[in-house]
């Protein structure tokens, strides 16, 4: 038996410094300028202490509305994309006719880029020429028409059900992997001992994919607070700031040239992941046991 080649500690010095240099620097320095009045209107670079971020928590401005979109859009957005994930994983692990090819079209949405996802979405949900309210009109259903990404009371549902379209095949692939890899035994011993289909999910096959489903709501929930793109090319933030998340307000501060405001909710964004991270991966691996 071949003896696995263990590598001196500094072969990883490279990647550390590169990691450290592209990553780690900038935000630190983020951090740091979140501190200060950093403008493109000046040439000088006063420290003003919290100042930045008692004006994000204040609620003078519109922060707190970006702050509440991106938590509430991480959280609906994870719970349905993790749901309809294992609901379809589940259904295509069987031997069913045609599971590859249902498996291929599920995923399918996933591989194309998101402005491009969000650009055919803004045309099939114009409220005009939109494929849609078209279709809706044409089979007698005009009462369920509407201005899906003008109208402020639906126009952030909208965007968050256009993501839950493109990320659920994704998640879908990932829990496959992890159901794929529960070996046949234990489903033929439960089996045999007389146990239906919901015991065998409940009791075999949730258990098993703790540690995958961690994964994939913990980078569900980092993708849910950084989103940008997909907010970017359906609404831009609109109507009225109704859709504005975290990003694309430093997005449109930064190009306002009020860096130290953009840096503070990157800062605060930041915090937050770490935060939320922590804590949902004790939660989902505190009955993990350690060998």
């Amino acid at each position: 038996m071949q003896k696995k080649k263990v590598y001196p500690w500094y072969f990883a010095l490279v990647s550390v410094f590169i990691y450290t240099l592209l990553s780690v620097i900038p935000g630190i320095l983020g951090i740091c300028y979140s501190f200060t009045d950093w403008s493109a209107y000046s040439q000088y670079i006063h420290f003003v202490g919290f100042k930045n971020f008692i004006s994000v928590f204040s609620g003078e401005n519109d922060y707190l509305r970006y702050i509440s979109n991106t938590l509430l859009f991480t959280f609906v957005t994870v719970i349905a994309k993790t749901g309809l994930g294992l609901l379809f994983a589940v259904a295509l692990s069987r031997n069913i006719k045609w599971k590859n090819f249902h498996r291929g079209i599920l995923y399918l949405p996933s591989v194309l880029p998101i402005l491009v996802t969000g650009l055919v979405f803004t045309s099939i949900l114009n409220p005009k020429t939109g494929f849609l309210n078209n279709f809706l009109s044409a089979v007698g259903l005009d009462f369920l028409t509407n201005k899906w990404l003008v109208d402020p009371k639906i126009a952030f549902g909208s965007v968050m059900a256009v993501d839950i379209w493109r990320g659920t095949g994704y998640i879908m692939t990932l829990l496959i992997a992890g159901i794929l890899a529960i070996p046949d035994i234990y489903f033929e011993a439960a089996a045999i001992d007389g146990a239906n289909a919901w015991q065998r999910f409940k009791y075999i096959t949730l258990p098993m994919l703790r540690q995958t489903l961690a994964v994939t709501i913990v980078l569900n929930v980092i993708y849910g607070l950084k989103v940008f793109d997909m907010v970017y090319a359906l609404t831009n933030g609109g109507p009225g700031h109704r859709t504005e998340v975290l990003y694309t307000a430093v997005y449109k501060m930064m190009s306002k040239g009020l860096y130290a405001e953009g840096t503070t909710i990157s800062s605060v964004l930041f915090i937050f992941m770490v935060i939320i991270g922590y804590f949902m991966v004790k939660i989902l691996t505190k009955d993990e046991v350690v060998e």
